[in-house]
Parts: C-alpha cells; structure tokens; sequence
C-alpha cells in the first residue's frame, strides 16, 4: 500500500523527470487506487499556445484501454458547438462563481444538473468531482491560467468524505507537474512553428550562442507569389491573410512532407532548405516538394476560383551551396537562420522567373547536383545575369510535358 506522501513524491520525481502528461495521469491514477481511493475515470484539461488548438484533454478510465489518452479542441466562439458544450460544464459553473470544487454524489442523491453527469449516471458512475487550480496572475500565459481536472467513482456509495478529501489534497500536486509538462510542450510548440522545426529544435538543446553557426551544404528554396503587390493593390484589406495563409500552407506543407525546414517568410516569401546527406538526395527532396506544392497550388486555385476569390501561382528559386546556419543578430534580438552568398542567389534566381516567364527555375549548381533521373527533366532557359551575383550563369526549368 502507497501513502499520500509517497504518491506526492512520485509526482515530484515524474515532474522534474519531464513525463508526459498522459504518463502523470496514468501514473498518478494507478497509485491513487493502489492506496484504495475509489477512482474509476479522471480527465486533466488545460489551455494551451498553439496555432491551432486551444487546449488538451487527457484521460484515464480504470476499467477501459480503449480511450484515446489524449485529445486537443478547438478554440471557441460565439456561435460553436465547442462554446456551448462549455458553457453548459460544471468548470463553467465554477469559473463563473469563482470556486474551485464542484462535486455531484448521485448515489446519495445529489442534482444530476449538467449534460456531462447524465452520460457519467448511464455509465454506471455514482460521484463526480471537478476541481480548478488556479495560476497566481504571474503564472499565466496566454489562455493558459488553469488547470480543469474531473474524477469520478463507480463504487456503491461513490467516495467517502475522507477519500474525497485526500484525493483534493493530492490535485495541487499533480496540476503542477502537469503545467510543468505543458509549458515545456509550449515552448517546443512555439520555437518550431516560429524559428522552424530544425532550427527549433536545435534552439531547444541549447544552440543559443550568439554569432555560432554551422558551416552546412543545403539545398536552397525561395518562393514568391505571382502578381501579389497587384492583388493587395486591388483586393479586399480583409482577403489578404487568408490568402496568404491558403498559399503558405500549400508551399510550406509539402516543404515539410518532403524533408524540408522553413526558416522565414517574408511577406509572400518563403525561404527553406534541404538538408540531406548526399547533395542529389537534397535535391531530389526539393524537386518532390515543388511537385507536391503545385499540385496544392492547382487545387487550392480551384476551390478559390469556385469562392470568387482572387486566384495566383508561386515562383520558385531552387539552388545548393554552402552557407552558415546558426544564430545571428543583437544581443537583444537573435534570428536562427542560413545566410551565405548562396541565400542571395537562390533568391535572384527566383525573382528572374518574371523575366523568363517560368515558375520555376533552378541554378546551374543545383541541376549538376540533381541525380540523374531529375536531371532528365530540367532543360535550359539560357544565360541571364542576376543582381548582386559577379557573373551570369546558366538557368533551368522543369520539363512538364
């Protein structure tokens, strides 16, 4: 038999060990049965920074294997379904009357007052808690100022006043250890969705050296929008996001299906790179993502053009050299990027694709460097003098026939 204590002690432990939250529910659950508290399911919510979802939910349920551990919802509104389930929750009732626990004992007769304890009554649950810890106003990021936990027991007469008792003193103990999870999940979240997933995960394992960086051979993609200055000139103020958006996830998922790192956009710009270990492979992953992105592209024309909404392509500039990835900037200010005289040119080339008349066009570096199959498809467009680089050189396309 485990005592409360040694359970607070295993949620230290897992804590500064960084497990995973569903692993600290799991964890924390088993041991609270194994010190006979009557627990039969427990869920864990709490908010989150994320592009996308608002918050997680983790679970456990004694009896059932078959529940996913986890699942993320959406972020709310007026008019959702998400909106209204919340609001018709006991952690809603709690956060409106500012209190910290609610608790439903239907086997002695207690209010079966939310949606949430009718499904629980039909499963054979006789007790309900839900419990709030609260941030101190210092602790809070974003939404993120909570964390919502529920416990329910299927026992005869659910829990007694004791075991109700012990189980709200050991909450705090895990709430911490959980926002001590989530905020590491955060800051790897926001590094990569920000800096990009190499360079954030390189950031994350300590690469934070102001003026380090890594001498690396990459191959170079920088992509722009056709006609964009036209279509901000005339186009609704409040199109121009979405359209932005529509066309970065297009490009930007089939850089990263196909191996590569996004490190910025600039306005309507996307500048990536491939990294593999062989020069053709590199290539080959970059030629896999301008396939991919143009059949994104296509689609994504045609549901806009069925919308009325303004429709474009995007120019590509694909090149390999050396550059010099790592930190650069103030002390104040640092930015994980590539520069190198290779990152100018890649950009040139794909600026020339106005001029050529092409959506494509690859430097002769990287047409060398292709393997032979890709090889096979790029065909010259002639010599042409790019800006900033000392001599012409030789450009190719994508033979699409």
């Amino acid at each position: 038999m485990k005592s409360s204590a040694e359970i607070s002690a295993w949620i230290i432990e897992a804590g500064l060990a960084g497990l995973p939250e569903p692993d600290l529910l799991r964890g924390f659950c088993e041991r609270a049965v194994a010190i006979g508290l009557p627990l039969t399911r427990a869920t864990v919510g709490i908010d989150t920074l994320h592009p996308i979802h608002e918050g997680r939910i983790f679970r456990w349920h004694r009896h059932r294997t078959d529940l996913s551990p986890i699942s993320e919802y959406g972020r709310t509104g007026a008019q959702s379904d998400t909106e209204e389930v919340w609001r018709r929750s006991p952690f809603y009732r709690l956060i409106e009357t500012g209190g910290s626990l609610l608790r439903r004992n239907m086997a002695r007769g207690d209010p079966v007052d939310f949606v949430v304890l009718e499904e629980l009554r039909a499963e054979g649950i006789t007790d309900y808690m839900a419990v709030i810890n609260r941030f101190a106003a210092a602790g809070v990021i974003g939404e993120m100022d909570c964390v919502y936990s529920s416990w329910s027991s299927d026992a005869p007469s659910g829990f007694s006043g004791e075991e109700a008792s012990r189980l709200v003193e050991l909450v705090p103990s895990l709430a911490l250890a959980m926002k001590s999870a989530s905020l590491a999940r955060i800051a790897e979240t926001l590094v990569e969705t920000y800096l990009g997933r190499d360079a954030g995960r390189r950031v994350l394992s300590g690469n934070i050296a102001r003026g380090i960086a890594d001498r690396i051979e990459a191959a170079l993609w920088y992509s722009d929008l056709r006609g964009y200055t036209r279509i901000t000139d005339t186009a609704a103020p409040e199109q121009v996001i979405p359209l932005l958006n529509d066309y970065a996830e297009a490009v930007i998922s089939a850089i990263h299906e196909t191996g590569g790192d996004v490190l910025k956009l600039i306005g309507d710009g996307t500048l990536a790179i491939f990294a593999a270990k062989e020069p053709g492979e590199a290539c080959a992953c970059a030629l896999r993502a301008e396939g991919l992105a143009r059949e994104r592209v296509a689609a994504l024309n045609r549901r806009r053009t069925e919308s009325g909404l303004p429709v474009t392509q995007a120019y590509l500039g694909l090149h390999i050299g050396e550059v010099f990835y790592g930190n650069i900037g103030s002390k104040e200010r640092l930015d994980f990027t590539v520069i190198g005289p290779a990152v100018n040119e890649v950009s040139r080339i794909a600026a020339m694709c106005r001029s050529a008349e092409r959506d494509v066009l690859v430097s002769s570096a990287f047409a060398t460097a292709t393997l032979p199959e890709d090889r096979a498809r790029l065909v010259s467009v002639g010599r042409y003098a790019l800006r900033g680089v000392a001599r012409p050189q030789e450009l190719y396309t994508l033979d699409t026939a």
